[in-house]
């Protein structure tokens, strides 16, 4: 290439540069001012206890331990401490294990005490009842086949209380008769008792009439 085509291609070059119109300063601010503000993100650490509180106070869902321990360790502003062996924390839980079952033992003697004070009370003396007065009722014998048991009959009428009719009834109970004292035919007095049989709730008192 001669010296001529040089200077020609030199000359070419300078032109095309001088003809290419520069970008004004002002474009280059407001691009830069366009620009999007980069987001911090948080730590991958400090992430999930985010969003484990965030979800807490949008659903008010109570979290699990492992997810409250990590809130606090996010949440926790002082200073770290250092690394601990194994053996350390084997010691650390068993202060804590020996300290729990001490406040327990503590709980437990108060309690122990409370009921104590509380057996100690005297419970109030029960109220002496007086003895119902046993029913006593009169009727005629109408059989003295079983040893030691009459058969009575109890009549009775009363007014209904309706109509006005007067309405006759009877009914018949078995009475312990312990001398056989007691016949066919005879009008007794019989007083009501404790249980002596099966069908016995009555007991022989006295004969007021003999049978004719």
């Amino acid at each position: 290439m001669t010296e001529e085509e040089k200077n020609d291609q030199q000359a070419a070059e300078e032109a095309a540069e001088e003809t290419e119109p520069e970008p004004p300063a002002e474009a280059e601010e407001a691009a830069i001012e366009e620009e999007p503000p980069a987001v911090e993100e948080p730590a991958p650490a400090e992430r999930p206890a985010a969003e484990a509180e965030a979800r807490e106070e949008e659903e008010g869902e109570p979290l699990g331990p492992k997810q409250r321990r990590k809130l606090e360790r996010s949440r926790h502003s002082g200073e770290t401490r250092p690394q601990r062996s194994p053996q350390e924390r084997v010691q650390e839980r068993a202060e804590r294990r020996r300290g729990k079952a001490a406040s327990r033992r503590t709980w437990r003697a108060r309690t122990r005490e409370r009921r104590k004070g509380r057996a100690t009370t005297q419970p109030p003396a029960p109220v002496a009842r007086e003895r119902g007065k046993p029913k006593q009722r009169q009727g005629v014998v109408v059989s003295d086949k079983a040893d030691k048991t009459i058969t009575v009959r109890i009549d009775s009428q009363r007014a209904h209380r309706v109509y006005g009719k007067v309405v006759r009834t009877s009914a018949m109970l078995h009475a312990h008769d312990e001398g056989n004292e007691a016949h066919v035919g005879d009008t007794v007095r019989v007083v009501e008792s404790r249980p002596l049989s099966r069908t016995k709730r009555w007991r022989l008192v006295e004969v007021l009439e003999r049978a004719r």
